[in-house]
């Protein structure tokens, strides 16, 4: 029964959205896990110097501990996601707390930046049977990625660089991570994300909006 429940349900994630038109030479940055009160602004600053606008899927209990940088997000034009209330598996939650973690979520982002989230993402990517309903209602699709550079481990930026660059094609959507769900995560996004935009640009990609690469 928990195997249906769970594992069954990424049947239903082949309709989510794991990259954009692949037409055109353009992908998408979007940022996991925040907002972080000391890395998600240098982030933001690092955005802005290169004209760039991100998708930032953030925690609902991390959104109410930094209200400041939520409404920054908002107001400098990136879009919103809602990555859970406290960033719980998907897979330990039942039917009722995987309401609640995903309209807690959503609630927490809507009245911080003054405007709904556009997207979900769950956290590791988990789902299960009840999630699918909640979204629908909500009118939150859910989007994945198609390069992740870190996920459960810890990768050097340098290394994390070398592999989005080498991974990534037309339409990519790249998951980075503004916070530390593994240790020193926004840290090294901080030192990597200069480099990473160059080295996507000079392979001839733009980085646009997620909503635009829908």
């Amino acid at each position: 029964m928990w195997a249906g429940y769970t594992w069954g349900s990424h049947v239903l994630t082949l309709a989510s959205i794991w990259r954009g038109r692949r037409g055109e030479r353009a992908v998408a940055l979007t940022f996991d896990d925040g907002p972080d009160p000391e890395h998600t602004p240098r982030v933001l600053d690092i955005l802005g110097r290169h004209g760039i606008h991100g998708a930032f899927f953030l925690i609902g209990e991390r959104t109410r501990r930094a209200p400041d940088v939520v409404r920054r997000i908002a107001a400098e034009g990136h879009d919103l996601g809602n990555h859970t209330w406290s960033h719980r598996s998907l897979w330990l939650c039942g039917p009722s707390e995987t309401v609640r973690q995903v309209e807690r979520g959503h609630a927490a982002i809507a009245e911080t930046a003054g405007r709904a989230p556009r997207f979900f993402r769950p956290p590791w990517g988990l789902t299960n049977l009840a999630l699918f309903p909640v979204l629908r209602r909500l009118t939150t699709p859910c989007v994945f990625w198609s390069v992740q550079p870190e996920g459960r481990r810890a990768v050097p930026a340098a290394r994390q660089v070398e592999a989005s660059a080498r991974r990534v094609g037309p339409g990519a959507i790249l998951d980075l991570h503004d916070a530390d769900g593994v240790a020193g995560a926004g840290a090294r996004l901080v030192e990597g994300l200069p480099t990473l935009i160059e080295a996507l640009r000079g392979r001839g990609y733009a980085l646009v909006p997620l909503r635009d690469l829908l």
